[in-house]
């Protein structure tokens, strides 16, 4: 199973992680665990799946994450 991808994205997935990022005010603690989570390098499912940190989601497909989701925003897919 290939691992998810977080280097390399394609500049408009990378600009809108940044911007959902910005917008959902991922606070610098929140980006401390997902980079822990990142370290672990998980495996990268078929098809949608979702991260829950507590206070927001990373939501993705296959290997690439594709956005950030807020506590309490519905996420679809495989939980990881």
């Amino acid at each position: 199973m290939p691992k998810i991808q977080w280097t390399n994205l394609p500049p408009a997935l990378r600009d809108h992680l940044f911007d959902r990022l910005r917008e959902r005010k991922i606070t610098v603690a929140d980006l401390y665990r997902l980079k822990l989570w990142r370290g672990s390098e998980p495996e990268a499912p078929d098809g949608l799946w979702w991260k829950d940190f507590g206070s927001f989601k990373v939501c993705g497909e296959g290997k690439y994450p594709k956005t950030f989701l807020l506590r309490g925003q519905p996420a679809k897919g495989q939980k990881l």
